[in-house]
């Protein structure tokens, strides 16, 4: 009987002392995400929560900090990864910041310009003269307008941009706007919830820009491209998790996005096309292209980036395919 009990007592041990040292192992990962925590971050949420990451060796710390804020600290080399827009990536890399963007999450630029149906705006030409009321003058939102104007031949001076703040909504239903700039699973999907007739203006059905995606800098690339591949493969596998099975996906949002209720789902469901594609995570050359010329021709870059194809690479995602 002692003898029993005394082998219980080291097995007992010995699974402690393995699951203290797989602890103990995890990386220990802050990710800057450039919002607050939305039910949009379902991919990752998902991961979490089905041990994604940590099969990959890696724990997650969300920090819902500016998207800036991710791109000086990958850049300068004291955080390993963030999510960040494409246009971020070109940016800060003109300033010598060695970034490089291993995962495009989302496909289409989801940047839009809406406006109540009667204001008769259904095309960017419609804009010309009208009053358009934007968050501020930075950002994937600015980017997302300028990039618009840019492909119609529209100059920023044909259209009286104003700054409203993040209150597109209100300032949309109050009249202190003809049209705003969102995110297309964002107000649109407000202003439908109220019944408000609306025309939407997609910037991705003019122009592909390089949207949100994962960060990292040439240094972890060089020093861990498991921890990266490790981390690109735990998102993509929330993400394909998430486009399988979105009511899912979104309960667990629950746990990680406080007082959250059945009332954002669609801002869940509006974003899944937007993340399709046929290899999941991947960016294409010609998108980067495009996205430089829009920052060119804007004023935003003086001159292309040194070797734009380092600014990017799709190694990572091909590593993770079956």
């Amino acid at each position: 009987m002692l003898k029993r009990v005394f082998l219980f007592v080291v097995l007992v041990l010995a699974v402690t002392a393995c699951k203290a040292s797989q602890s103990e192992e995890l990386i220990q990962i802050r990710l800057p995400m450039g919002y607050i925590p939305d039910p949009q971050y379902a991919p990752f949420y998902v991961a979490v929560e089905k041990g994604y990451f940590a099969e990959e060796g890696i724990e997650v710390e969300f920090d819902y900090s500016f998207e800036t804020d991710g791109v000086a600290l990958v850049g300068a080399e004291e955080l390993q990864f963030a999510v960040v827009s494409g246009e971020q990536v070109i940016l800060a890399r003109a300033q010598g910041l060695p970034l490089v963007y291993v995962m495009e999450w989302f496909q289409k630029f989801p940047i839009a310009i809406i406006s109540k149906e009667g204001a008769g705006i259904q095309q960017p030409s419609d804009l010309v003269g009208r009053t358009v009321g934007l968050p501020g003058f930075f950002g994937a939102s600015y980017v997302g307008y300028s990039g618009l104007l840019f492909a119609n031949g529209l100059a920023p001076e044909d259209v009286n941009g104003v700054e409203i703040g993040f209150n597109q909504v209100e300032s949309l239903l109050a009249d202190q706007a003809e049209a705003v700039v969102g995110y297309a699973n964002n107000e649109p999907v407000q202003l439908d919830s109220i019944g408000e007739a609306i025309n939407v203006i997609y910037v991705a059905d003019f122009i592909d820009m390089v949207a949100n995606g994962v960060i990292t800098n040439e240094s972890t690339i060089s020093d861990n491209p498991e921890l990266v591949e490790g981390f690109v493969r735990a998102i993509l596998r929330g993400l394909a998790d998430t486009l399988a099975d979105s009511a899912e996906a979104y309960a667990i949002s629950k746990d990680f996005v406080e007082g959250l209720d059945d009332g954002r789902l669609p801002v869940l469901e509006a974003s899944l096309p937007m993340w399709q594609a046929d290899v999941l995570g991947e960016t294409d050359p010609d998108s980067w292209e495009q996205t430089q010329d829009v920052l060119l021709g804007m004023g935003f870059l003086d001159a292309p980036v040194e070797d734009l194809s380092s600014a990017f690479t799709n190694e990572f995602v091909q590593k993770t395919q079956p």
